[in-house]
């Protein structure tokens, strides 16, 4: 702004005012402070305008993936609460590897946002109590380990006990269990959903039918190619995440398994068979989140509920209908021509 003043033979102030619309501004001088700014490329600092006048400019939000639809659209509804409080919005793709997550996290705080909504992959947040106490954290998806932050999740145990139970009473005995890693709280929380289901079906858990690491093409290929080769020979699949079934389609092209996955994506119900699934609604969750960070902005003293769970429902379409029971009924082919699961004869549920 001084270097514009200058060149303009104006105050700073004066530049200020032009740059804020203020009325009270002769028509030449705002002609040429503005011929200025613009040969200048002027653009105001946002962090020293937010310590100038003591108002949050701009929400931090970090999320492992941002081409994976569930942690976009958490990430854009972020974005639409921040613009509805007239505030900006900082976005971090902080990847898989958690290791990474602190230094991540740092950087983003650096550009001193007013709160960060935060989808962690580490297992320890501990490291954020520093900044714990100056600005709001809010954890979407899982929970944070080791501090005392708020959180918005959905019932990842109630969402796996219904798609696995989903799955037993179809008549399939023999469920594999396929996701990323237990270190990542959701997964765990699922496989216990899904482990109960089982007992409560009567079910024997074989750890011979849990597959991990199936996030990405390879490794879906790998674990169904064990899977094809497991002696009790599974009829059905329980997919963990909406990333493992994305890769796990093609995997199991010419395959027997009915398959239920947690969490929705983009043309699952356009698949042939569509995709039957545990809902999510990332939406709700970005909201609810950015809206907490607000609210702890606006009203720093007031008392907030830390954990809040949201609910999940399940989603039926035609990848599950099948009963293990009834094979070689109903045969169904994509329209390409690409027949998945044939042997399985998979028919919507009704």
């Amino acid at each position: 702004m001084r270097e514009v003043a200058q060149l303009a033979q104006v105050s700073v102030k004066t530049v200020s005012r032009v740059f804020n619309n203020d009325p009270h501004v002769l028509p030449e001088t705002r002609t040429r402070v503005e011929t200025v700014l613009r040969e200048l490329h002027y653009v105001p600092n946002t962090v020293a305008t937010t310590f100038r006048r003591g108002r949050v400019t701009s929400i931090g939000v970090a999320v492992p993936d941002l081409a994976d639809p569930f942690f976009s659209a958490v990430a854009k509804a972020v974005d639409q609460v921040a613009s509805e409080n007239g505030m900006t919005v900082f976005i971090a793709d902080i990847g898989w590897d958690a290791a990474a997550e602190a230094a991540a996290l740092e950087a983003l705080i650096s550009r001193q946002p007013g709160g960060l909504v935060i989808v962690p992959t580490s297992t320890d947040q501990g490291y954020l109590r520093q900044w714990a106490e100056r600005i709001p954290l809010v954890f979407v998806d899982r929970c944070p380990v080791d501090l005392d932050a708020d959180s918005f999740t959905e019932n990842d145990h109630a969402g796996a006990y219904l798609a696995t139970r989903h799955l037993a009473e179809h008549g399939h005995r023999s469920i594999a269990f396929f996701g990323d890693s237990f270190d990542i709280t959701t997964v765990r929380n699922r496989f216990e959903g899904y482990q109960d289901a089982l007992r409560d079906a009567g079910l024997v858990v074989d750890e011979d039918l849990v597959f991990l690491g199936a996030t990405d093409a390879t490794g879906a290929e790998e674990a169904v190619s064990r899977l094809s080769a497991h002696p009790a020979s599974p009829t059905a699949i329980f997919s963990s995440n909406a990333r493992c079934t994305m890769h796990l389609v093609p995997a199991v092209a010419g395959g027997h398994w009915a398959i239920v996955g947690f969490g929705d994506f983009p043309m699952a119900n356009m698949l042939s068979p569509g995709i039957t699934v545990i809902d999510q609604d990332p939406v709700a969750l970005g909201r609810m989140a950015a809206q907490r960070v607000v609210d702890r902005i606006e009203q720093p003293d007031r008392h907030y509920q830390r954990r809040n769970i949201l609910p999940v429902r399940l989603r039926e379409r035609e990848s599950c209908g099948w009963s293990a029971a009834e094979p070689g009924l109903f045969p169904r082919s994509s329209p390409a021509g690409r027949s998945f699961w044939p042997a399985a004869q998979v028919v919507a549920a009704g």
